[in-house]
């Protein structure tokens, strides 16, 4: 068995240890989990998986790849958070593989295996891998796209060595063009304006030189464009332009306003990159200022990396909607970055400096302190609640009877011993034994902390709500939330097809005369709503920051 194939199947093994066992053992969290799922499930239920609907109405926010993969799964193992899950756990796999096999390509071996073990051990790019969100799928599409197109440039400018770019240059121009494709499919233009932005500020930077022709830019495009133009035609063939407008609709409120209450200062995405992505990116750090390497397409590829990373950071910057998941794209060049320090410092060729030791103590510490100190603090909820914001809603939900047993402090304790032992081994310039402990050590802390506190998070945000939906599962009732957004009434009742169009009208359960019985949900508030002086509903209850009612059919 060759060296390539043994580390390969060396990291499906460890992909799949760390993201597949309990993949389905807490609910999916509103929205976007939620959201994506049930259409998904409406794909299965209708039978229709050419558009895309919630709520059993057309859905134009996002194109229908990565619900058409939660499909295929459910429709194999059921309707549940193991399958909506699961692609993005395969795709973590196929990830870590990639980053070897590139890596390796690049630097060797052992920088291909820092390179994925530092995409392992990083918080956020971790635990992406374990959740039921778009953007894992989406971003592997745009940078397998990328890398193809920076090995086609080296191939057309004779930049690589056969070892690096085997393939003739049209091969990866293909292979990239349909990865944006399956990019765009996934989640829309935006992939084709990142990687636009990306070769045009590396094009300008370049002194305007062209490294590839008009020619094979074109066939690129057109590559890319050939499956998400078959889909839209089809969309606009069966239903007309109704999906193009509101979907540029749509993208404009997110680049243009602070859509659904996602509001943020300019640096947001500076801090969630350096927090979240730790321990890579504290390593990343220097890899910002020069280094010493030596091949023109190894410097080459870290400035397509740092243009992507500024590229991704810019952009969402500017876009006024701040969302964790906008700026994952950087995992890559962060990784990538982190890997490369890591080898430098193993060559001798920078110091393993007092600033890196520094930061991995001071983020580090912030998931030790957090760790640590939220279960003990959980014991003393009544101090809790003084802190916490005052209104119903919130004292409702630190009410949740949520068991706390003292253990939840492991994770912080492995944290701390972990840290202290790679510090340890980076001060004796054991560098890749302990880079390589950092990374999966950190996956095992991530582990832990998701064992220990996802469930008991889900209990104190959701899951009173979701209990309450699960309760109309079978049942001929209509389940509507009011004053609030949740796509909990959908997946977790699991809707059937909609037969009376008048349940869509808010106004018609409140006061029309329904057919079936309608059960309501809102949030805990000081003031009573328009809900509570209707005389023909009635409260049948209150828990855990939530308030229930029924409304009779008569």
């Amino acid at each position: 068995m060759n060296q390539k194939l043994a580390f390969s199947l060396l990291l499906i093994a460890v992909g799949a240890l760390f993201f597949l066992p309990f993949l389905g053992s807490v609910r999916l969290f509103d929205w976007d989990e939620i959201n994506f799922a049930e259409a998904a499930r409406e794909m299965t239920v209708l039978g229709d998986y050419g558009r895309v609907h919630i709520n059993y109405q057309p859905f134009y926010e996002k194109p229908p790849l990565f619900f058409w993969l939660q499909a295929f799964w459910m429709n194999i193992f059921g309707v549940n958070e193991f399958t909506a899950r699961l692609p993005n756990a395969l795709c973590g796999i196929v990830t870590l593989v990639y980053l070897y096999h590139i890596g390796a390509k690049l630097y060797g071996h052992r920088f291909g295996l820092l390179w994925s073990l530092a995409y392992l051990g990083s918080v956020l790019p971790h635990l992406y891998f374990r959740s039921g969100i778009i953007d894992p799928v989406f971003n592997l599409f745009i940078f397998i796209s990328l890398v193809n197109l920076i090995f086609a440039a080296w191939k057309r400018g004779e930049l690589g060595t056969r070892l690096i770019v085997p393939r003739s240059e049209w091969t990866y121009l293909i292979i990239g063009g349909v990865a944006l494709g399956l990019a765009i499919l996934t989640k829309g233009p935006v992939a084709l304006l990142v990687l636009g932005l990306t070769v045009l500020v590396y094009w300008l930077l370049g002194r305007l030189r062209w490294f590839l022709s008009v020619w094979q830019g074109l066939v690129f495009l057109m590559v890319a464009s050939i499956l998400p133009l078959l889909w839209v035609g089809l969309e606009v063939q069966q239903h007309g332009p109704e999906f193009i407008s509101a979907f540029i609709a749509y993208s404009i409120r997110l680049l243009t306003t602070p859509d659904a209450g996602h509001g943020g200062f300019p640096g947001y995405h500076v801090i969630i990159l350096l927090v979240g992505c730790f321990p890579a990116s504290i390593f990343a750090l220097r890899a910002f200022w020069p280094l010493f390497i030596e091949r023109n397409f190894q410097r080459e590829f870290r400035r397509w990396m740092l243009i992507l990373f500024g590229v991704v950071l810019v952009l969402f910057t500017i876009v006024q909607s701040k969302i964790v998941h906008y700026s994952s794209l950087c995992y890559f060049p962060i990784t990538y970055l982190a890997a490369l320090t890591l080898t430098q410092i193993e060559e001798r060729k920078i110091p393993f400096g007092n600033w890196m030791r520094a930061g991995l103590v001071a983020v580090g510490s912030i998931y030790m302190l957090a760790t640590i100190a939220a279960p003990i603090l959980a014991q003393r909820m009544d101090i809790v609640k003084q802190f916490a914001d005052q209104d119903p809603f919130t004292q409702g939900n630190l009410n949740a009877p949520v068991n706390w047993t003292g253990w939840e402090v492991l994770p912080g304790i492995w944290l701390l011993g972990l840290l202290a032992v790679t510090i340890y081994w980076f001060r004796h310039r054991q560098v890749v034994q302990a880079a390589m402990v950092l990374f999966v050590g950190m996956a095992v802390f991530v582990t832990l902390t998701l064992w220990f506190f996802i469930g008991r998070i889900e209990g104190l945000s959701q899951a009173t709500a979701m209990r309450f939906f699960e309760q109309a599962q079978g049942k001929d009732v209509y389940v509507k939330t009011y004053g609030y957004h949740s796509y909990g009434p959908f997946f977790y009742t699991r809707k059937p097809p909609v037969t009376n169009p008048k349940s869509y009208d808010e106004d018609w359960l409140l006061h029309g005369r329904i057919d079936k019985d309608v059960w309501f949900i809102r949030k805990s508030q000081e003031t009573p709503t328009h809900l509570d002086s209707l005389p023909d509903v009635r409260k049948t209850g209150e828990r855990n920051g939530f308030v229930f009612y029924l409304r009779k059919a008569k």
